[in-house]
């Protein structure tokens, strides 16, 4: 948070177009909306954003759980209260831990900066929460899985960088067909990945309701 943001700009082919650092806090939005107008020179549709962050807080706490023993949903007093649909799928399907969302009033810093970057790009058409950690372990066996790094701004923060020149190859191969986007079930938004996933239960991708979910 406090080296701010990375960014990093790829084409649809691979090259590196630009990458730097927004400011950690309140000037980060505003200034994620200006390199999204000046890349796409006055029309939007011509940039595709990827963020890795939530897309929105719970509006209130999660009732249903999955059990990837059983193959279904419960709803339990003792639920664990956080994390939306698409966290459950990437959790189930082991590709990741994820940073369960919580309700607004709980989140950390670094999700209240991710809600307000959503915020800022609201009127582009393509804007995609990405996951890096579950991309990576997607693309650690796939020889195709390419991309040309340009060094220049990875300073102050080389892993961060690097996830944001990932989420950049992400939205790509997404919007190529190469990959999917998972839960959405529960409208708290989607996670895009590079890959299909493997074969999972149907019910996972299904949010469940008390009309037609097991107890």
């Amino acid at each position: 948070m406090q080296r701010g943001c990375p960014w990093y700009a790829i084409s649809a082919d691979g090259r590196h177009i630009e990458s730097g650092w927004l400011p950690s806090r309140d000037r980060a939005p505003e200034r994620l909306a200006d390199v999204v107008a000046r890349l796409s020179a006055g029309t939007p549709d011509r940039v595709a954003v990827g963020i890795d962050a939530p897309r929105m807080p719970l509006p209130a706490r999660r009732e249903w759980s999955w059990s990837g023993k059983r193959g279904a949903w419960s709803r339990t007093p003792s639920a664990v209260g956080v994390g939306r649909h698409c966290e459950v799928v990437i959790a189930a399907q082991r590709l990741a831990n994820p940073q369960w969302t919580p309700q607004v009033e709980n989140a950390p810093e670094w999700m209240r900066l991710g809600f307000a970057l959503f915020t800022s790009v609201a009127g582009v058409s393509h804007v995609h929460e990405v996951f890096p950690s579950a991309a990576y372990r997607q693309l650690a066996l796939d020889t195709t899985a390419e991309l040309c790094i340009n060094f220049a701004a990875f300073l102050p923060g080389p892993k961060d960088m690097l996830d944001a020149a990932v989420g950049a190859l992400v939205v790509r191969d997404y919007l190529a067909g190469r990959g999917c986007a998972v839960g959405g079930g529960d409208g708290l938004g989607t996670i895009i990945l590079p890959r299909p996933l493997a074969a999972t239960h149907p019910l996972l991708h299904t949010w469940p309701s008390s009309h037609h979910a097991p107890s």
